[in-house]
């Protein structure tokens, strides 16, 4: 048979001491400086540390299930920003490509155009300063 005995920790068997009163010592010109101390300890510890220490924190499931969340996350990203840079090179080249030369020829066009219409100027202001000879430019009549 097992015998169950209760074995008391010494922490709690020694009487711990009162606290000190402080409040005979008013030192109001002094600087207390125990905080700037504690700080320093807390600086030598890098962002990336505290980032992997916590990983402990969370059960090896749940981790997995949020690095793939975030790995499926950038590459939906990833493939999408790729599709439509794809997407947007196509277009722009074959928008230059077509797109240029139907430019020029338009602006060709409306250069005949305007010679035209000028050349149909010179022929009434001839006509009209000699009203009676044949233009150049006219059938000649039988």
């Amino acid at each position: 048979m097992v015998e169950l005995r209760e074995v008391e920790d010494e922490h709690f068997v020694n009487a711990q001491p009162a606290p000190s009163d402080d409040e005979d010592y008013t030192d109001t010109e002094s600087e207390i400086s125990g905080d700037d101390d504690d700080d320093d300890l807390d600086l030598e510890e890098s962002f990336y540390e505290r980032i992997a220490a916590l990983k402990d924190m969370i059960p090896l499931k749940q981790r997995t299930y949020i690095s793939n969340g975030f790995s499926k996350t950038y590459n939906f990203f990833s493939k999408g920003f790729t599709l439509g840079g794809k997407t947007l090179w196509i277009l722009s080249t074959s928008a230059l490509v077509l797109g240029v030369p139907f430019a020029v020829a338009i602006t060709d066009e409306q250069q005949v155009v305007e010679m035209e219409k000028e050349m149909k100027m010179n022929q009434m202001t001839t006509d009209a300063l000699t009203p009676g000879a044949e233009s150049v430019l006219a059938s000649p009549q039988k």
